[in-house]
């Protein structure tokens, strides 16, 4: 397939953090339909952990996005391709339906007065986003929707770099789970952008359903597998294209840091080109759901306990970097659920283990932080049942040798005593 767009950066997002997006990548390198699929296989169960992000929209009919989940981008600036749709945060383009769908809708109109790049606008639609809400580093991505349809849609459901507002596009990575154009009704495409593969030629693939059926037809998942060095694209858990960062041949992989949702539809641009008079407005994209995963790097899944048979535990469930790890009774949940990863990880809520700031002195305390790959997020099971840290040559240990609720973890010098000693999950 020969489409192609401008890839370019660039307009600023109206989320709190106020990050720099690019907008979806836009080209196939080739298609791929049912019967041609690489087998009809369901995601492989190593690599799915616990939900660390849902949303189910079962709000009232006319009611807004979850403040807490989702945040709009808002304007009209054509978003890098020359699009043609003001983004508003007006429940007319993004609300619930009351029957369990949350409903993003492109008008032709413009309520007030909006500005475009090319002047009055003559769109809008809405664009959601969770940069100011919700990161994670790999993981199992999944939405349920049903595709608008007519020339000059744009559907698409992505990713970006949680820090593309410091190191721009491409270089923070895109990973695009389903986009759509309108004039290829029953064809979806799943890609990734990195420096030296942002444009024209992104690793990618395409999916067409069988049959001549149309995604604007009926309710389908669109999903993402991603792994360390590897990203995989499944339609109705169809797997239809995997590439490896071996892909990426000498550019960089800008695939192994914490990433933000986005979930839009785009009216024009640079790929789908502008609706013309077969166009049919409003039209909807419906979400069913958005499922998120932890990574669990393989290996075992289960409470880590410890002195006076409590658990190592993340406080609050808080899935913010720097969050304590603590001693906690048991109480099955997320919170203390630990994948021990065959990488040397100890992951929870999509996060990792981690020494602060990497340090190796006594009294270094123990935090959930993005996975990284450094040392400060290495442990070692030994027979004595000692959780070590190697970079520091340290045991994971229980402040004080305080059994109390809320004790906080830190690494000390190896010394035998209870407060180092850990049953893991086999």
């Amino acid at each position: 397939m020969n489409a192609r767009r401008a890839c370019a950066l660039i307009a600023l997002s109206t989320v709190a953090a106020a990050v720099l997006v690019a907008s979806p990548a836009a080209t196939s390198a080739s298609a791929v339909s049912a019967s041609d699929a690489i087998g009809p296989d369901a995601i492989g169960p190593d690599a799915i952990g616990p939900v660390t992000f849902s949303d189910e929209f079962t709000g009232a009919a006319g009611s807004p996005p979850d403040s807490a989940k989702w945040r709009h981008d808002i304007g009209g600036s054509g978003w890098g391709n020359n699009e043609l749709q003001y983004y508003t945060n007006r429940t007319d383009n993004v609300a619930h339906d009351g029957a369990g769908n949350m409903v993003i809708t492109a008008r032709r109109n413009n309520p007030a007065g909006y500005g475009c790049w090319y002047g009055t606008c003559q769109y809008t639609s809405g664009k959601l986003t969770t940069a100011a809400t919700f990161t994670q580093t790999y993981g199992r991505l999944e939405a349920r929707m049903t595709l608008p349809r007519g020339q000059g849609m744009w559907p698409a459901f992505w990713m970006l770099g949680s820090n593309i507002g410091q190191v721009g596009w491409p270089a923070s990575g895109e990973i695009d789970i389903m986009e759509n154009i309108g004039r290829e009704p029953s064809r979806v495409h799943g890609s990734l952008h990195g420096p030296g593969y942002s444009g024209c030629c992104p690793l990618s693939g395409s999916y067409t359903l069988p049959g001549g059926q149309q995604f604007a037809d009926a309710f389908h998942t669109f999903t993402v597998s991603w792994e360390p060095g590897v990203v995989t694209w499944y339609v109705d858990g169809i797997q239809y294209s995997r590439h490896v960062r071996a892909d990426a041949g000498t550019n960089p992989w800008p695939f192994d840091h914490p990433f933000f949702m986005i979930m839009n539809l785009a009216v024009g641009g640079n790929w789908p080109g502008s609706p013309d008079a077969s166009t049919v407005f409003p039209q909807r994209l419906l979400i069913d759901y958005v499922r998120v995963n932890a990574y669990t790097s393989g290996g075992s899944t289960g409470q880590i306990t410890g002195l006076a048979g409590k658990c190592v535990d993340v406080r609050g469930a808080n899935t913010a970097n720097g969050t304590v790890v603590q001693l906690y009774t048991c109480n099955g949940t997320a919170a203390q659920r630990w994948t021990i990863g065959t990488d040397g990880t100890i992951r929870a809520l999509g996060k990792c283990l981690d020494v602060n700031g990497g340090s190796t002195a006594d009294g270094a305390k123990v935090q959930l932080w993005d996975c990284n790959g450094t040392g400060a997020q290495r442990w070692v099971y030994t027979t004595g049942r000692d959780l070590v840290n190697p970079q520091a040559n340290k045991c994971l240990d229980v402040t004080g040798n305080n059994s109390a609720d809320g004790t906080p973890l830190q690494i000390w010098t190896c010394h035998g005593g209870a407060n180092q000693k850990w049953t893991i999950p086999t």
